[in-house]
């Protein structure tokens, strides 16, 4: 009977293979996805997502924005919503009312509407024809598109470029938010679901 020698394991190939396994596991948002301008950014501790008590008015599963504390919550139940910190747009161009989330998107690509073009011609008119997808593009790394009695409202819950804008009114009126918590955000919300905007 002949028996088979089996590899020794050293140490090297343990650490080596453990760091490939922690490498695999680390989801693709480990790096904030954001432009190297805002490589080191720490957003305020506040707007980071967390778990938090919320009333129970609203159903599990519904997206209320509070756009005057800068707060998105995701309704889970039993008194509890999971919050984020929120930019929101300034005064007067921001929508309010309730929406749903009738289409999502990875990386969208973006299109100024008519409206920002013609507020802000200098700023808007040369993306008329529209940006790609990816990091530089104003809508982030996700997008959730609200549409109100299915019509598309033209307001979007989606990433940022300026995460500086967390916790501010200075958008179009769409809710900007961090990069990594919209894909945390968009991982959560199925399509359908109901937005509210208080």
């Amino acid at each position: 009977m002949k028996f088979r020698r089996h590899p020794v394991i050293t140490r090297r190939d343990l650490l080596l293979g453990s760091a490939a396994v922690l490498a695999a596991s680390q989801p693709l948002v480990a790096e904030a996805h954001h432009t190297a301008k805002y490589k080191n950014f720490k957003v305020d501790p506040q707007y980071e997502p967390q778990s938090v008590r919320y009333g129970f008015r609203y159903e599990r599963g519904t997206i209320v924005v509070d756009p005057k504390n800068h707060f998105l919550y995701l309704i889970e139940g039993f008194g509890k919503a999971r919050r984020y910190g929120v930019g929101v747009g300034k005064a007067g161009l921001a929508f309010k009312g309730i929406a749903s989330v009738e289409r999502k998107a990875e990386w969208p690509s973006w299109r100024p509407t008519k409206n920002m073009i013609r507020r802000e011609p200098g700023k808007y008119a040369k993306y008329a024809k529209g940006v790609p997808g990816g990091l530089n593009n104003p809508l982030g790394a996700r997008a959730l598109y609200l549409y109100k009695n299915g019509r598309d409202t033209m307001y979007r819950i989606h990433g940022t470029t300026q995460p500086k804008s967390i916790g501010r009114s200075v958008s179009n009126g769409c809710i900007r938010m961090i990069n990594d918590h919209v894909i945390d955000l968009y991982n959560r919300v199925p399509l359908g679901t109901k937005v509210v905007v208080l």
